[in-house]
């Protein structure tokens, strides 16, 4: 087996071009055998199966950088950077990342995870290489659909200002999660590059420069005449327009074309675009027929390409469905997405209501920003966006739409604990990030009855800009309190009688001690489970969800904290500048609850790694048992 004996890229240079084709096969079948098991990013990184081959035979890394954006692609670079043998381990616990890690190999420049970077990060990297003297090759590998981001357009910008000989890889597949849209792909067209075009370019540049500037008003002539010329002889493009050179389209999956191209554009003195051409999903029939759904997939029936499902309905399903009954009732209801149609839930809402749907792209920032004007002319825009994502327009949030107390609903979706994508995709800072905005709601749901009646009342029953939060998780079991009316400021209250009443007798219920359990709704199904566990032994155990993180009615929640001898606040988002801290000065400050035993249970100020859900909150201790042993704990002191 091929595979097996590369370590470095060393190894990789080491094998004729006959060895290549067998090489592919053994990547893909190798990517395949542990995403079939592990979970992980399919689709993306068989169509780059042979790109990554060229670029690791033409550059020298780690001298050379390769940098991946979004770096969803990067597990056939891993496989052929070292990191083969634990390759099994990818996405779990304790072993390497689905995404780049600076702390893996000294061939991942960055850490990465979010869309749209590379170009600016790469071309950062060059320039403080340059500033030392060092002449050695960056290259950025970015998709087509991350080009939709803002930050992609700004370094592009930034890197034809500068000059400088930065490689940007532009991977054409026609997608990114969902199907692209805009006019990017269409835009792009080709330049043929042969050393004769370079050398033809560079003397009629010089020769239109030479053209010269008699005044002010000739010279606004004289510019447009420049234009005019080069438009006539040579072929323009965005690209070239930015001032790269640029080389393309090529076939993605064309080991020598690519190192022909490659060894060619590394001796350019100037920013090039390689545009190439592939196939997601290639060599595996069921993600090449559908890309969307093995993008980021969960442990698959490798035979067939069957998705392992939730055994119940999750709070994404519940989302879905009830978007659907919103859109029927309401036709002022419009949908946004950023790129991400199917995850969040709204591919349906998009198939049934074609002209109040929108999927902006890879463009969070503009996505919040287009909800707020579709709010000024009278629409009532969902926008539906993960929560980590939703941390690339905070600006947005603050002054297009909360400023302007703009009717805007923020959906987000993936809040708290994420499964298997380690640092960069956990849910747990938008609760810090989002909570002092002025005029902005904040709701954080726990079952599908409570996610369909806050819908409801942010849709129908206020003007208000509302962001609404749930994980990605199954829906637990329904409680009457979730069916609940919506009151303002107001959670959701379960006393001991609603699950455990035959656990304590009438005559011991006034003996026994009390404690509350204080969650956000993510956390609820933890949370029972440790209230249970608590009654088990003896006391009292209510909860208190909060479905309304801001605003907060105080006074309704200290007349029911007041009764409890300890409240254990249980929040799944970072404890710095979340709602627990501020919940738990209210009760300490409180003469009718000063006496009252508290604690709060939150996400550390650090970052977190891979694992399963409930691995990532056994790490910070917010599992059920360790939530349940703190209670008992607290009590005892």
């Amino acid at each position: 087996m091929i595979l097996q004996t590369i370590d470095s890229p060393e190894d990789l240079k080491k094998l004729n071009e006959k060895q290549l084709p067998q090489l592919a096969k053994e990547i893909r079948t190798k990517i395949i055998e542990v995403i079939g098991k592990n979970g992980g990013h399919l689709a993306s990184n068989l169509g780059v199966v042979e790109l990554t081959i060229a670029l690791h035979r033409v550059f020298n890394s780690p001298q050379d950088a390769i940098v991946w954006d979004v770096s969803h692609q990067c597990y056939v670079h891993k496989l052929l950077t070292g990191r083969y043998k634990k390759f099994p381990s990818l996405r779990l616990k304790d072993g390497i990342s689905g995404f780049t890690r600076i702390t893996e190999s000294s061939h991942d420049y960055f850490d990465a995870g979010h869309a749209s970077s590379s170009i600016s990060s790469a071309l950062g990297l060059l320039a403080s290489w340059n500033l030392q003297g060092r002449n050695d090759k960056v290259v950025a590998v970015i998709g087509d659909g991350a080009l939709t981001g803002g930050l992609a357009f700004e370094g592009l910008c930034h890197a034809g200002n500068l000059d400088k000989n930065l490689i940007v890889v532009l991977n054409d597949n026609q997608m990114s999660i969902s199907k692209n849209t805009g006019s990017i792909s269409r835009y792009l067209s080709k330049l043929t590059m042969t050393p004769s075009y370079q050398s033809f370019k560079h003397k009629f540049d010089k020769a239109v420069d030479m053209i010269p500037y008699v005044n002010r008003n000739l010279g606004k002539f004289i510019f447009r005449f420049k234009r005019g010329l080069k438009g006539l002889f040579l072929t323009n493009n965005l690209f070239i327009d930015l001032g790269f050179e640029y080389v393309g389209p090529l076939d993605g999956h064309n080991i020598r074309q690519l190192e022909y191209v490659f060894e060619r554009v590394k001796k350019i003195p100037k920013p090039v675009v390689v545009h190439v051409v592939t196939k997601k999903g290639r060599g595996y029939s069921p993600a090449e027929n559908n890309p969307e759904s093995f993008h980021g997939v969960g442990p698959f029936n490798i035979s067939d390409g069957l998705v392992e499902k939730f055994d119940t309905l999750s709070f994404t399903e519940s989302f879905s469905n009830k978007m659907l009954e919103l859109g029927e009732k309401n036709p002022k209801v419009c949908a946004i997405t950023a790129a991400m149609s199917k995850g969040t839930g709204l591919a349906s809402f998009s198939r049934k209501f074609k002209n109040r749907f929108y999927d902006v792209g890879i463009a969070e920032e503009h996505a919040v920003t287009f909800a707020g004007g579709l709010a000024c002319g009278g629409c009532i825009p969902v926008v539906a966006i993960y929560s980590t994502f939703i941390q690339r327009s905070i600006d947005q949030i603050i002054e297009d739409v909360a400023l302007q107390n703009r009717h805007v609903v923020i959906a987000l979706d993936r809040a708290g604990a994420v499964p298997s994508d380690g640092e960069t995709h956990q849910g747990i800072f938008d609760i810090s990030l989002l909570k002092g905005v002025p005029n902005l709601v904040m709701m954080s749901v726990s079952s599908k009855e409570d996610l369909n009646l806050c819908l409801d009342w942010a849709v129908e029953n206020t003007n208000k800009p509302v962001v609404i939060r749930w994980p990605k998780s199954s829906c637990p079991s329904e409680h009457e309190a979730f069916q609940s009316a919506v009151v303002e400021g107001r959670g959701c209250f379960l006393s001991h009688s609603d699950f455990a009443t035959s656990l304590i007798s009438e005559n011991d219920e006034n003996k026994v001690k009390k404690v509350l359990f204080v969650c956000t709704g993510s956390l609820f199904s933890e949370v029972i489970t440790a209230a249970r566990s608590v009654l088990i032994k003896g006391v009292v155990a209510d909860i208190y969800t909060l479905r309304f993180i801001k605003p907060f009615d105080s006074e309704y929640f200290l007349s029911l904290a007041q009764k409890y001898d300890a409240i254990i606040f249980a929040e799944d988002g970072v404890a710095l500048g979340g709602i627990s801290r501020d919940l738990e000065r209210l009760v300490k400050t409180n003469k009718n609850t000063e006496k009252t035993k508290v604690l709060v249970k939150a996400f550390p100020d650090s970052f977190v790694a891979n694992g399963s859900r409930e691995q990532i909150l056994e790490s910070v201790g917010l599992s059920s048992n360790q939530l349940s042993m703190s209670a008992l704990s607290l009590l005892e002191k």
